[in-house]
């Protein structure tokens, strides 16, 4: 189930009234979502995407709609929020926040072939460039803080083995990031899975989804990047995607001596924290939808493939 809150054809003709985007043609509902309403729709003059939120607090949207009106101002393949003939993106459909976007070209790849490794890995290094700029303020909801203070949440629910490793892993990696110095930090997209980004061929169409955005580290972004997008089914590293992803990403924004040192811990702290976060969804926050959750145990694999073998440091 993708869409919780369905909409009509009038009420989305009602709502397109407040901008200048034409009349509606067609509506469609979007399947896929995880935690929001997401619809396509078609006008006399272009393609969008409307997003009713279902769930959380609103308080931080206009953060996200800042967030990717400064990416998009810089001219990153991101879906920069339509504004009303007033001036306003955010606003109130069905009882829900809405936002209205332009739709990108492109679908998700299942399988990245290096070129769309070396195309992300450029995007992000992009990003990251240009968003140590960004005034926003909106720290890092997953980072080690939140890894520590979650770990005793699902240790019931883990068998003796799970436990320790979770126990051991976790309690080395928040020690280690609790006392390191500052790394460099900037906006970053923060849940740049294979599904949040959108490809024609190997060319890159747009990257969406920004809603675990944030301030936060930069190295912390890439580890979720590779951990998702080099990684097969069974934890194993593809080495040419990684290569291929880590050069085009430094081409774009050289990494320092600190990143470095941090980086294979960082790569298994994101690791940790996406074992834990789906355990969470199963066993302890279930969400108010019914969902199909995403296997714990393939972060699990990652996680022990990057305590087995060591990969090659950033250049």
């Amino acid at each position: 189930m993708a869409v919780f809150t369905p909409l009509n054809a009038d009420q989305v003709s009602s709502f397109l009234e407040r901008y200048d985007v034409g009349t509606l043609d067609k509506l469609a509902e979007v399947a896929g979502g995880t935690e929001n309403s997401t619809f396509f729709v078609t006008t006399d003059q272009q393609r969008m995407v409307l997003t009713l939120f279902e769930q959380g607090g609103t308080d931080e949207l206009p953060f996200f709609v800042d967030m990717l009106d400064f990416l998009a101002h810089h001219n990153l393949p991101v879906p920069g929020p339509i504004a009303d003939r007033s001036g306003q993106a955010l606003q109130t459909l069905a009882d829900r926040p809405a936002l209205l976007f332009p739709r990108l070209p492109g679908s998700s790849p299942e399988a990245p072939t290096p070129a769309q490794c070396t195309e992300i890995g450029r995007f992000m290094g992009r990003m990251h460039q240009i968003s140590h700029t960004f005034d926003g303020q909106r720290g890092n909801q997953r980072d080690h803080h939140w890894v520590e203070r979650q770990i005793p949440r699902v240790l019931p629910f883990l068998s003796t083995d799970e436990q320790a490793l979770m126990t051991r892993y976790g309690h080395a990696l928040c020690d280690r990031f609790s006392n390191a110095p500052a790394l460099p930090q900037g906006a970053i997209h923060g849940d740049l899975f294979r599904d949040n980004s959108l490809f024609e061929g190997d060319h890159l169409g747009g990257v969406i989804d920004f809603y675990n955005g944030c301030v936060g580290d930069f190295i912390y972004d890439l580890a979720v990047l590779v951990n998702d997008w080099c990684h097969t089914e069974d934890g194993t590293l593809d080495e040419v995607r990684y290569s291929a992803m880590i050069n085009a990403y430094v081409q774009e924004r050289p990494v320092t001596d600190t990143e470095r040192d941090y980086w294979h811990d960082m790569l298994k702290l994101t690791a940790l924290r996406y074992w834990l976060s789906r355990l969470l969804v199963i066993h302890v926050d279930q969400p108010a939808f019914q969902l199909t959750p995403k296997p714990p145990r393939q972060f699990l694999d990652i996680l022990n493939a990057h305590y087995a073998t060591r990969l090659s440091d950033l250049p």
